[in-house]
């Protein structure tokens, strides 16, 4: 009997120790968590916020033909005949336009959108837009990528770690799924919505977790390696028009089932075509053709399925972690799970309150008993989200 008793006096000690650290995580890393998970989720959809607030990038879809590649090249190569054309884009869905950039000799690209199907350019933008912003406030934080990219993936394993915790001490976690929220206690409400939607959110918290501890591991120097292109001098040549037109068409002979999505202008590796083929859940890059401009001839050509396991849990990283490898359908789901995962990051702060407050029966506000739990970790955290504020104008113009 007392080895029983013993037994369970342990495994509480073990659960409250958890406990202990799911609240720290969730309490004293509240603010700066919550920035980043909201920047991560509205990052899904940042394409289509800028498309929403530059008219240049909307088109209406058309029953018509598509444009050629050469006819799009050709056009942005005439909207800024004092540059040189660098990439080109596929729309992402029929109502984007395509998004080329343009190499001016200073700073970062300038930004040209045509329609997919007149050729017609529609507009041109600056380098900074709402993806540019999203997309580095979340990953690095407008610090120098050794820098950011270190402090925003150690919060990885400090959700993995809360996933792990948060699970040994909710007992007999599997029951709750279906459980309804309790009401009439703001404290008591609080619980359960936290609970049932970090349950529901095991598969995407586990996920999230796991790419940004990848994103970590490359960072200190566990990258996967990036296949060398053969050298190729196409510094006078830049196909467009007709003779991108032929370039296209070889690409399209040596991998038929590339859809082509990305085309690179370099003055070292000639004419990079890049894209989608029978490689599922990679990003664009790892499916190419290369060809040198001069001679149209194929000197390079990648296969998706050809990767190894390093390169191909490298590839597989940026898809999962934002959900783009499903389309606009797999975008709804993460951006969903992550409004959840934000308001988890939320609501566990508002639990610490709502308890400090029952428990001391103050009249403090929720607020000041919250930032006053966080400590010295709430400035960090604030200092942390508006020095990347404070660089943003500078980071996401490009300029140099």
């Amino acid at each position: 009997m007392a080895s029983v008793r013993s037994a369970k006096s342990g495994a509480k000690k073990r659960r409250s120790l958890w406990w202990v650290v799911h609240s720290w995580i969730g309490l004293k890393l509240s603010i700066f968590l919550t920035f980043i998970l909201a920047t991560g989720t509205f990052a899904v959809f940042a394409h289509e916020i800028d498309w929403m607030v530059t008219p240049a990038m909307r088109v209406s879809p058309q029953a018509a033909p598509p444009a050629s590649w050469g006819s799009l090249a050709a056009a942005a190569a005439r909207a800024e005949p004092s540059g040189r054309l660098q990439t080109i884009y596929a729309p992402i869905d029929p109502w984007f336009a395509v998004e080329a950039w343009i190499d001016l000799g200073k700073g970062a690209p300038r930004r040209v959108y045509i329609n997919p199907w007149t050729a017609q350019v529609t507009g041109t933008h600056g380098w900074a837009n709402v993806h540019r912003f999203l997309r580095q406030v979340h990953r690095h934080l407008m610090l120098p990528t050794k820098i950011g990219i270190p402090i925003v993936c150690s919060l990885a394993l400090l959700l993995m770690i809360s996933l792990i915790s948060g699970i040994v001490t909710y007992k007999k976690w599997w029951r709750g799924f279906f459980r309804r929220p309790r009401s009439g206690d703001g404290r008591r409400l609080t619980g359960d919505l936290h609970r049932l939607a970090g349950l529901w959110s095991l598969w995407f918290v586990a996920l999230i977790a796991l790419t940004g501890i990848w994103y970590l591991v490359e960072t200190l120097g566990g990258h996967a390696p990036v296949p060398k292109l053969p050298k190729v001098d196409a510094r006078s040549a830049l196909p467009t028009g007709a003779a991108l037109d032929k370039l296209v068409a070889v690409a399209k002979q040596a991998d038929a089932n590339l859809e082509i999505r990305e085309i690179r202008f370099t003055e070292d590796s000639g004419v990079i075509f890049l894209g989608q083929s029978r490689a599922w859940l990679v990003r664009d890059r790892a499916n190419a053709v290369v060809l040198d401009p001069a001679d149209g001839r194929v000197v390079a050509q990648l296969d998706g399925r050809m990767l190894g396991t390093h390169q191909r849990i490298s590839e597989m990283a940026d898809p999962l972690h934002f959900g783009t490898f499903g389309g606009l359908t797999t975008k709804i789901i993460w951006f969903l799970f992550g409004l959840a995962l934000t308001a988890m990051a939320i609501t566990g702060t508002m639990i610490y309150s709502l308890r400090l407050a029952k428990a001391h029966e103050t009249n403090d506000g929720a607020m000041r008993l919250a930032w006053r739990g966080m400590g010295v970790w709430a400035y960090v955290g604030m200092a942390l989200i508006l020095l990347a504020l404070a660089l943003t104008p500078g980071a996401i113009s490009g300029a140099s």
